[in-house]
């Protein structure tokens, strides 16, 4: 992308990440992990811990009992599902909002792209850490394109009427479609390298040299969640959208549709993140 491309401009613009995610992202390539030093993360934001623990109580989550405190959030969920909570909710702070722009919408397929990423990637051999955070972030080279083209971003919603169609009227109206805008803010962002070629993967995993099943796995998980917004089970969206790349994976779609959680589960609590 050239340096001079406005969409480039606007994610080396944005502000920092903010510091619990950028320590979240940090760890995940540590074994050493624990939950107390997760805890006391979470704890120096009291916004967060907040968020986190309204997060924690709700339906997504299902605890057995109210969750008062982020060591009991800790001991319910597990270290890695309080991680991943945690990130969601840091994350959507991180973006601003933008008129006529439902950001609500917006962060509810999110969080279901984030949780169809992460089941599909123990089907297709990929991090699954790293795959929810993939899911969770690459839709959001849209609130950027947003900021500097919203003319004709509505015009590219207008014509969004067939599934999995957005990333090409992207490219035809606007030039450049939003994985790629996404792969410039992790570059800004210092994602791993290994994830900002996933986004630019994404927009066409079929034609990426070499092959990243990491953008595969991201593309694929927004075809669920747009099928299942539509009504459509996962597998005859992603029979009708995608059907060379879920060929050329061996994608099991009788697998899918019983691992996958239900959309329900997967955009709960997305209210709760905007508080």
């Amino acid at each position: 992308m050239d340096r001079q491309d406005p969409y480039l401009q606007q994610a080396a613009a944005m502000p920092a990440m903010p510091e619990v995610a950028r320590k979240l992202l940090n760890s995940f390539d540590r074994d050493d992990l624990a939950i107390g030093e997760l805890t006391r993360l979470i704890g120096q934001d009291q916004t967060l811990s907040a968020k986190v623990l309204r997060l924690a109580n709700s339906a997504r989550y299902a605890p057995t009992r109210t969750i008062a405190a982020l060591p009991d959030a800790a001991a319910c969920l597990g270290l890695r599902t309080l991680r991943d909570l945690t990130l969601s909710a840091s994350m959507t702070g991180a973006f601003p909002a933008l008129p006529g722009f439902d950001r609500l919408a917006f962060w509810r397929d999110n969080l279901a792209n984030a949780a169809y990423a992460q089941g599909l990637a123990h089907a297709l051999s990929v991090d699954a850490d790293v795959a929810y955070l993939g899911g969770l972030m690459l839709r959001t080279g849209q609130v950027l394109m947003a900021m500097v083209s919203p003319g004709p971003m509505a015009e590219v919603a207008r014509h969004t009427v067939e599934l999995d169609s957005r990333i090409g009227f992207e490219q035809s109206i606007i030039g450049r479609a939003h994985p790629a805008v996404t792969a410039a803010l992790a570059r800004h962002w210092k994602f791993p390298e290994s994830l900002a070629l996933a986004f630019d993967a994404a927009a066409d995993p079929l034609a990426a040299r070499p092959f990243c099943r990491m953008g595969a796995v991201l593309r694929l998980a927004c075809v669920v969640t747009e099928s299942r917004d539509r009504g459509l089970s996962a597998s005859e969206g992603l029979q009708t959208a995608q059907p060379a790349l879920v060929e050329h994976l061996q994608l099991d779609l009788a697998w899918v549709e019983t691992h996958l959680p239900s959309h329900a589960l997967a955009t709960a609590g997305a209210d709760m993140m905007m508080g």
